[in-house]
């Protein structure tokens, strides 16, 4: 078997200290291969949006390690650590977090722009990226001015533009009615397929979660299944 793209090796993580310790994550082991699509299922406290957040460097464990690709990624220095989530990682939250202030496509530029492309390459991988998640008509309009299926069509093109090896997804149709939820699901299984993009999702619903190819059970803090 090839080495794994991402590794979590034994890894807690707890909140407080003394009394007022809480154990979120306990003893996890996970390994994912590159283009696998992953659900991460369990009750709500059950440590999948932690176990995310650790995985995507946005918050360092107890105890244990994350390796990508082999390495390390919590032995990074700060800015290695803040270049790694740019560049390898793509995020989509359950609420969009786009800047009201700014168009579609401006929003997208912001990881290339970020990352130090010149602005005319950040605008054309956008404006790429756009089209492919059907805005190519809708970049010049503010998020507020778009649907709420078209404002996580836009943070799904924000989390791709960088092509990442990796999108990490918090219940990303969870504001969403059922009909644009299923829209957007099958908009980033479609991106799975035909960009080899390894998707990991953290969702409730058993419907849209068995349609990935491997089901991660949480369970107080452990991998139950």
């Amino acid at each position: 078997m090839p080495e794994p793209l991402i590794e979590l090796k034994d890894i807690s993580k707890s909140f407080g200290k003394g009394d007022t310790r809480v154990d979120v994550l306990s003893n996890i082991d996970l390994s994912l291969q590159a283009g696998e699509m992953v659900a991460m299922l369990g009750a709500s406290g059950a440590g999948k949006s932690t176990m995310l957040h650790i995985m995507g460097g946005l918050d360092r464990p107890s105890s244990g390690n994350v390796y990508y690709k082999g390495n390390d990624i919590y032995k990074m220095g700060n800015r290695d650590l803040s270049s790694f989530r740019n560049r390898d990682l793509g995020f989509v939250f359950q609420s969009h977090h786009l800047l009201p202030e700014f168009t579609a496509l401006e929003n997208v530029m912001m990881p290339p722009m970020i990352a130090g492309c010149a602005r005319n390459e950040a605008r054309e991988k956008s404006l790429s990226i756009l089209d492919k998640v059907g805005l190519s008509h809708r970049w010049h309009h503010k998020s507020g001015e778009l649907s709420g299926g078209e404002q996580q069509r836009v943070a799904v093109a924000r989390s791709l533009v960088m092509n990442p090896a990796i999108i990490l997804a918090d219940e990303p149709t969870g504001n969403l009615d059922s009909k644009t939820g299923d829209e957007v699901f099958e908009l980033m299984m479609e991106l799975n397929i035909n960009l080899g993009i390894t998707l990991v999702m953290v969702t409730h619903n058993e419907k849209l979660a068995t349609r990935l190819g491997r089901k991660i059970v949480v369970k107080d803090g452990r991998i139950a299944s």
